[in-house]
């Protein structure tokens, strides 16, 4: 592994660490402000728990869980995705800066939206980081790209061999016993 990658995910994951351990810790702190973001969704999604502060908690436990993967490198690539499923309605609660009054609110409601943002963009990239190694998907098209072309070894080896075979086959029937 890289060294940009040995620095980079504790790096990001950082704060989801340490926001996910207050909101385990504490979601009475966070409910209030994720309640207009939390109600909609756990009308829509019966899996999810009624009360807003265990929806809190729960997301702060995805992000906790999530992030101690991404920072050691355990299956990182689903772990930024577990993370920046939890970043989208994490923000939309906690930074409406359109909803804000005061030109000093909104400005820093703005600049901790547009923090997530960038994070969320961190998050994506090293969802889609494969270490240096092939995709999944580059390594199961070669990989299917390669029995195609054994099959293709295989039928011109047949259809080489079938010919004097059966030729054979037909001479050896003539011979007497």
């Amino acid at each position: 592994m890289s060294l940009l990658r040995v620095l980079g995910r504790p790096m990001l994951a950082s704060m989801f660490l340490t926001g996910g351990l207050s909101s385990v810790r504490a979601p009475e702190e966070v409910a209030p402000v994720a309640e207009p973001v939390v109600q909609p969704v756990t009308e829509r999604v019966s899996a999810l728990p009624d009360h807003t502060e265990q929806v809190v908690r729960l997301n702060g436990a995805v992000q906790v869980v999530a992030g101690l993967m991404l920072a050691t490198g355990r299956m990182p690539r689903p772990a930024a995705l577990a993370i920046a499923a939890t970043l989208v309605p994490t923000t939309l609660a906690a930074h409406r800066f359109w909803e804000a009054e005061d030109p000093a609110e909104r400005a820093q409601q703005r600049i901790h939206f547009f923090k997530n943002m960038s994070m969320l963009g961190g998050l994506l990239i090293a969802a889609d980081d494969t270490g240096a190694r092939p995709s999944l998907l580059w390594r199961g098209t070669h990989a299917a790209h390669g029995l195609r072309h054994d099959a293709g070894l295989v039928r011109r080896s047949v259809r080489a061999t079938a010919g004097p075979a059966a030729a054979a086959g037909r001479v050896r029937a003539k011979l007497p016993v």
